[in-house]
C-alpha cells in the first residue's frame, strides 16, 4: 500500500499527462473545449479518476464523455510511459460538478442579496414599535443631576442616624 503523499503526487502528474495528451496527441474535435480539473488515485495506485469540465451545452457534455471514453486507451498508454510506475492505473473520467455547484451558489447569493435589499428598503421608512426610548429611567438616574443633592447631607443628619451613613 502506497502512502497518501505518493498517491497525491501521482494524481497530480496523471492530470498533467492527460491534459497534455488531450492537447497534443488526441485529435478529436469533440475534445476541443475540455479542461482537466483534478485527478484522484486510490491508495493502492491501481485506479485513477480524472475530473474534467466542458464548455458548452448538454450535447457537448455527452459527446465529450464519449470521446474521452474512446481515448482512454491512448491516454492510459501515455500515463504509463510518463509516470514510471510498475502498474499503470486504469483511467476513469468523470464530469466535474464544481461549475454547477458554483453556479447554484451564485444564484443563491443573488437571491439573498435581493432579499437583503428588500428588507433594507422596508426598514428605511419604518418607525420603532413602542416608546421611542424603551429604557426605563428613574429620577436618581437623571443625567441632568450629577449627584450634588446627595452630597448636601447635613452633619445633624449624620449625628441622628450614625448607622445610616
Amino acid at each position: 500500500m502506497a502512502d497518501t503523499a505518493r498517491a497525491r503526487r501521482l494524481a497530480k502528474r496523471i492530470a498533467q499527462i492527460v491534459a497534455s495528451g488531450l492537447e497534443h496527441e488526441v485529435k478529436d474535435p469533440r475534445l476541443a473545449m475540455v479542461t482537466i480539473t483534478d485527478a484522484r488515485v486510490t491508495p493502492d495506485l491501481r485506479d485513477a479518476t480524472v475530473y474534467y469540465t466542458v464548455f458548452g451545452d448538454d450535447a457537448d457534455h455527452a459527446s465529450t464523455a464519449a470521446a474521452l471514453q474512446s481515448a482512454t486507451g491512448v491516454l492510459r498508454t501515455r500515463v504509463g510511459q510518463h509516470t514510471g510506475v510498475r502498474f499503470t492505473p486504469t483511467l476513469t473520467f468523470e464530469a466535474d460538478a464544481v461549475p454547477e455547484h458554483a453556479r447554484r451558489l451564485d444564484e443563491l447569493l443573488a437571491k439573498a442579496k435581493e432579499a437583503d435589499e428588500e428588507v433594507a428598503r422596508l426598514a428605511s421608512g419604518a418607525t420603532p414599535a413602542g416608546d421611542p426610548d424603551p429604557y426605563k429611567t428613574t429620577e436618581d438616574d437623571d443625567p441632568d443631576t450629577d449627584g450634588a443633592e446627595d452630597a448636601e447631607i447635613s452633619e445633624a443628619d449624620v449625628r441622628r442616624n450614625p448607622q445610616d451613613g
